[in-house]
């Protein structure tokens, strides 16, 4: 049998991306019921790109389940500065989650959890039976690279992705994976809206991390840092440590998937009806 490869999906990048690139001139396309659509059929041009790229053998969809997760638990202020979802991509929540299964795309998530942690498990889980794709937007996920896992970043526009394995990363950033978590952790996550240590940057933290290897090597080195920066570290050491945490990806995620049951193939009747109820007319040409 030919190389298995799986591509891991992170829905909500992809669909957060397809609703903001759809709507910004502020007409947002809707069915002729009135049910807006627009970041659902943008989903569906990335994900069917996707597919066209990377060939997968098997595919799987993760989404986030809510906003309360145990990262909130550790941190109130995590994703505290996020704005609630536009009034006209709720519905569109679950209209996502029907279109893929109607590929016959298992949906996975978990409650407490976010997608993240739901990729960076069934990564683990599968490297060894699989070739894993995970198709997202998000720089976080580079952590997981390894030699059996590419991460490939979306780039603006369809088509464009930025594939990341351990060399390309090395040669990009001069990072391993893993220190892409001690860099969080250092310089701390405006998006996520966790601080780090207070008054270290991405310039400082990269060279710090480059110098000594990781937090642990560090903090075991502090009398050779300069003392300016070894008071913000020593000031903020606590937070650094749960930076550091509240950056790494969970790979022991509570959920689990069965390859035979993911693999790439669907009845064309059953997704043609979904984008028939859609109003999907343009889109029927992608497939086949």
């Amino acid at each position: 049998m030919s190389e298995q490869r799986l591509l891991l999906v992170d829905g909500m990048a992809i669909l957060f991306r397809a609703y903001f690139a759809t709507s910004f001139g502020g007409s947002v396309r809707k069915t002729s019921a009135g049910v807006p659509v627009n970041a659902v059929h943008g989903f569906v041009r990335y994900f069917m790109d996707a597919i066209n790229t990377f060939n997968p053998t098997h595919v799987i969809c993760c989404w986030d389940m809510g906003s309360t997760t145990f990262r909130t638990a550790q941190y109130d202020g995590y994703k505290a500065n996020r704005p609630s979802a536009p009034e006209d991509m709720i519905p569109q929540f679950d209209l996502v989650k029907e279109v893929v299964a109607s590929f016959d795309v298992p949906n996975i998530g978990i409650e407490g959890f976010e997608a993240d942690d739901c990729i960076g498990t069934l990564a683990a889980a599968f490297k060894d039976q699989a070739d894993i794709i995970v198709v997202t937007g998000d720089h976080d996920m580079l952590q997981l690279v390894d030699e059996r896992v590419s991460v490939a970043i979306m780039k603006k526009g369809i088509g464009n992705y930025m594939v990341y394995t351990p060399a390309t990363l090395m040669e990009e950033r001069q990072l391993t994976p893993e220190q892409i978590i001690d860099i969080k952790g250092l310089m701390g996550d405006t998006s996520d809206n966790y601080p780090g240590v207070k008054g270290i940057g991405e310039k400082t933290a990269h060279k710090l991390i480059q110098e000594h290897g990781s937090i642990d090597g560090l903090l075991a080195n502090l009398d050779a840092i300069s003392k300016t920066i070894r008071a913000k570290i020593e000031a903020d050491l606590d937070m650094l440590h749960l930076s550091r945490d509240l950056a790494t990806i969970r790979r022991d995620a509570p959920v689990s998937a069965e390859l035979e049951l993911c693999c790439w193939g669907y009845k064309r009747d059953n997704v043609l009806q979904k984008f028939e109820e859609l109003e999907f007319k343009s889109l029927i040409a992608l497939i086949s």
